[in-house]
C-alpha cells in the first residue's frame, strides 16, 4: 500500500513537470505579435514619430519580454531624444537577453561616452574586440567615438545681476 502512494504521487509529479516543459517556448522564439509591433516601432522612429515609435516598442516588449531587439531599438529612440541614462538602461536588458549582442554593446558604450563613462566604455570596445577577432565596423565606430570623447556640455553663462538704486554710483551735481 505505502509504494502506491509514493508511486503515484510521483508519476504525478513527473507528469505535472514534463506538460509545463513542453508548453514552453524556445528563447528564439519571439512572439509574432511582438514582431510586428517592433516593425511599427521601427517605422514611427524612422518617420520621425519617436512617442509613437515608443509606445510600439513598450508594446511589443510587453507582449513578449525576450524581444531584444526591441530594447535596442527603445534605446535608439532614447539616444534621439539626448537620454543617454536611460538608453544605457534599455541597452543593458538588451545584453541581459544576449551578452554578445555587437549593436547593443556598441550602443551601450556610444550612450556611456555621451554620459561621460569613457572607462565603462573602453570596456564594452574590449568586448566587442573579444567578440569580433578580426576588425568589425562596430568595434570602429565605437573607437572613434571614444577617441572623439564626450560631447561639450552647457553651462549656464554669468549674467550680471540688474543694479538696485542702492548699487548705483551717485551721480555728480
Amino acid at each position: 500500500m505505502r509504494f502506491t502512494a509514493i508511486s503515484g504521487a510521483a508519476a504525478l509529479l513527473v507528469l505535472s513537470v514534463s506538460t509545463s516543459l513542453m508548453a514552453q517556448r524556445p528563447d528564439d522564439q519571439i512572439d509574432p505579435k511582438s514582431l510586428a509591433l517592433l516593425q511599427e516601432g521601427r517605422a514611427a522612429r524612422a518617420a520621425g514619430n519617436l512617442d509613437g515609435a515608443e509606445d510600439a516598442l513598450e508594446s511589443a516588449l510587453a507582449v513578449d519580454p525576450r524581444n531584444r531587439e526591441a530594447f535596442v531599438v527603445l534605446a535608439e529612440v532614447a539616444r534621439s531624444r539626448s537620454l543617454p541614462g536611460k538608453a544605457i538602461r534599455f541597452y543593458g536588458e538588451a545584453l541581459a537577453l544576449e551578452p554578445n549582442d555587437l549593436a547593443a554593446l556598441r550602443g551601450q558604450g556610444e550612450a556611456l561616452v555621451a554620459k561621460g563613462a569613457i572607462e565603462k566604455a573602453k570596456a564594452n570596445l574590449a568586448k566587442i574586440n573579444t567578440i569580433c577577432k578580426t576588425g568589425c565596423n562596430d568595434a570602429n565606430i565605437l573607437a572613434a567615438t571614444i577617441a572623439k570623447g564626450p560631447p561639450p556640455t552647457t553651462t549656464a553663462q554669468a549674467v550680471p545681476a540688474a543694479q538696485t538704486p542702492a548699487d548705483k554710483p551717485a551721480e555728480p551735481n
